[in-house]
């Protein structure tokens, strides 16, 4: 008999082929999200379970499912998983980094860009036709926006995307800055980059991209004390987790002109909907969608299939997170 995955969200294709081909395979197929109601019962007879950042897999949905060995994220981050928990029950948990990277630290530089040249608004004002009636071709004054080459660019949290945001810069002759938990001295050699404390980081940078994990430590570290110390010409872009800054503190900020802009692709909740946040001009919003690429959504599809295979044949996953739970129970089903 084979074990039966339960996959929370319709993943790509090439996934679920590679699955089919070791597992009994169940998807959730509707678009709306999964209620907490069905995911408590659909747990109940699966051996492994992929699921999405936005379903929260606590301690309850571990007492519902009793045969639970495996829970695969599809995502790089992976805090809607209670690890600690999931650790004492010997489930292996595992998530989808790398493969992703690239699409991400992408979709930064575009909010960066987009934020900085008023791209969203110059879009609308063509596609309105203001533009039109305006009766001339351009204005010295119109869309004054902020040059992005040479300037100085503040990068939170140094991990694969940090660094991948960094060698983008690199080709915009930009000065790197970086604030992360330790130094990483050979990637600062590679990239000409400048660790600073995240005071003086912020004081010193043009652009501030976040792309640290959602932690105790990370949650609102970008709040009302840290948003006056940055320039009045800066923008803030957050690919990372929508808890890292608090929002009522960047709206006062926006409106107040603190800052000058933010491009924004993560919220603190999600789905996400604030009427003052969005009726703002000088930020530039996306549903979430920095591993929205074909290849890093295929790539994460593979990478799930690939560590719930390796499960299953006894092997270590490639990208298990919780090391600690092979001393707990060895992988595999039976």
């Amino acid at each position: 008999m084979r074990p039966k995955v339960f996959i929370t969200r319709e993943i790509p294709e090439n996934g679920i082929k590679l699955l089919e081909k070791e597992f009994e395979v169940e998807v959730w197929e509707e678009e709306r999200e999964i209620s907490r109601k069905v995911l408590l019962e659909r747990v109940k007879d699966v051996d492994a379970l992929v699921t999405m950042l936005s379903e929260k897999i606590d301690r309850e949905v571990f007492e519902n499912a009793p045969r639970l060995r495996i829970v695969a994220n599809y995502a790089v981050g992976y805090d809607n998983i209670d690890v600690e928990e999931a650790t004492k029950r010997g489930i292996y948990v595992t998530n989808t980094p790398d493969v992703l990277t690239d699409a991400t630290a992408d979709l930064a530089f575009a909010l960066l860009l987009a934020t900085a040249r008023h791209l969203v608004k110059g879009d609308k004002f063509v596609r309105t036709g203001e533009w039109k009636r305006k009766g001339i071709a351009w204005h010295p004054k119109w869309f004054l926006g902020y040059d992005v080459y040479g300037k100085t660019i503040g990068i939170v949290g140094f991990g694969r995307i940090g660094q991948a945001v960094a060698r983008r810069a690199k080709g915009f002759g930009m000065r790197i800055l970086y604030y992360s938990r330790t130094r990483k001295p050979e990637v600062e050699k590679e990239l000409n980059a400048e660790f600073k404390p995240l005071e003086e980081l912020l004081r010193e940078s043009d652009f501030v991209v976040l792309a640290v994990p959602l932690t105790k430590e990370t949650m609102y570290m970008i709040n009302e004390e840290r948003l006056k110390l940055m320039k009045p010409t800066a923008i803030l872009v957050n690919v990372a987790r929508g808890k890292v800054v608090d929002t009522r503190a960047l709206i006062k900020a926006l409106k107040e002109g603190w800052i000058a802009g933010a491009g924004l692709d993560v919220y603190e909740e999600e789905p996400y909907y604030n009427e003052e946040l969005f009726s703002l001009e000088n930020v530039v919003l996306t549903p979430h969608i920095g591993s929205a690429t074909f290849g890093a959504r295929e790539g994460m599809a593979e990478l799930v299939a690939r560590n719930l295979i390796a499960f299953k044949r006894g092997e270590v996953p490639p990208t298990l997170v919780n090391r600690e739970v092979i001393k707990i129970r060895k992988p595999g089903f039976f």
